[in-house]
């Protein structure tokens, strides 16, 4: 018992002695922390790298986490941007497809300025406003009609050669039958040849050329002009150029621009005066002889 009780007090004495060295060292710790004193701070921050922790290892998953946030949001307005800029491309394509399509009409109509007419043809400007072709019917729409002194017959010429004939006015519309339609049938010339004959629609791209007095004498390449035989047609309104056909007829290849017909002009030829008799020829009434 007395063994037992000296190492009880042992521990008391080692017990008191450890708290007190404890409270000793809070209190100079205390004492040190409130001195202001630049040797005092240096050993302060000695004290605080030596002993306090390193707790980065422990913020990295916060870290980490709080840059996939930022990521996240810096993808996100990348995303928020490319759909902006995709739809700002298509308007731009849009408006792309539109001035195209205005620099294809303005070189049209420089070209309809471009056409060489005689002096006696006046022109109405139209535009094609439907194409009604199908198998078996070669025609156009005009947006002009009998109020702007359209009539049957009359021809009609891009910027490049002859597009066909008006058949069939209405009030503000009629209709322009193509050369490569059936039913058509142009008096022509060929040039430097100088033969007449009929150039024949067949519903092909490449209408036929019938009626040669010498077909042999006449080879691909040659200039067809309108003979203005008829008076249908004006004369020397260009028509095409003579191909051979795999068919191995000739044909003629078409000046007209039929794949991008928008405007065409209307030719209108002015009415020659009729002589009516022999005595108008003179333009003298012969003087009555008495008998």
């Amino acid at each position: 018992m007395p063994k037992h009780n000296h190492t009880r007090k042992s521990w008391q004495t080692i017990r008191r002695i450890t708290v007190g060295l404890t409270i000793a060292a809070l209190l100079l710790l205390f004492i040190i922390w409130r001195i202001d004193s630049p040797r005092i701070e240096r050993f302060r921050m000695m004290l605080v790298d030596r002993f306090v922790p390193d707790m980065s290892w422990m913020m990295a998953p916060v870290t980490r986490f709080t840059r996939i946030i930022s990521d996240y949001q810096s993808y996100d307005e990348i995303y928020t941007q490319n759909q902006e800029l995709r739809q700002e491309l298509q308007r731009m394509k849009g408006w792309h497809e539109a001035a195209l399509q205005l620099e294809q009409t303005n070189a049209q109509l420089r070209a309809l300025n471009n056409v060489s007419l005689s002096p006696g043809l006046g022109f109405v400007t139209a535009e094609v406003t439907t194409d009604s072709g199908s198998p078996f019917n070669q025609s156009v729409l005009l947006n002009v009609g009998r109020l702007d002194g359209i009539i049957d017959g009359q021809a009609t010429v891009d910027g490049l050669g002859l597009v066909g004939r008006i058949s069939g006015v209405g009030e503000q519309t009629s209709r322009v039958v193509l050369l490569t339609d059936v039913s058509s049938q142009v008096p022509v010339i060929i040039r430097p040849e100088g033969q007449r004959a009929i150039v024949q629609g067949d519903n092909s791209i490449a209408p036929v050329i019938a009626f040669l007095d010498t077909p042999d004498s006449v080879t691909p390449g040659m200039r067809v002009v309108t003979s203005g035989d008829g008076g249908v047609f004006p004369a020397d309104l260009l028509v095409g150029q003579v191909a051979r056909g795999t068919d191995g007829r000739l044909r003629i290849i078409l000046a007209a621009d039929y794949e991008g017909l928008e405007f065409v002009r209307v030719l209108r030829n002015a009415q020659n005066d009729q002589i009516q008799g022999a005595g108008e020829l003179v333009g003298a009434t012969p003087p009555e002889t008495s008998e």
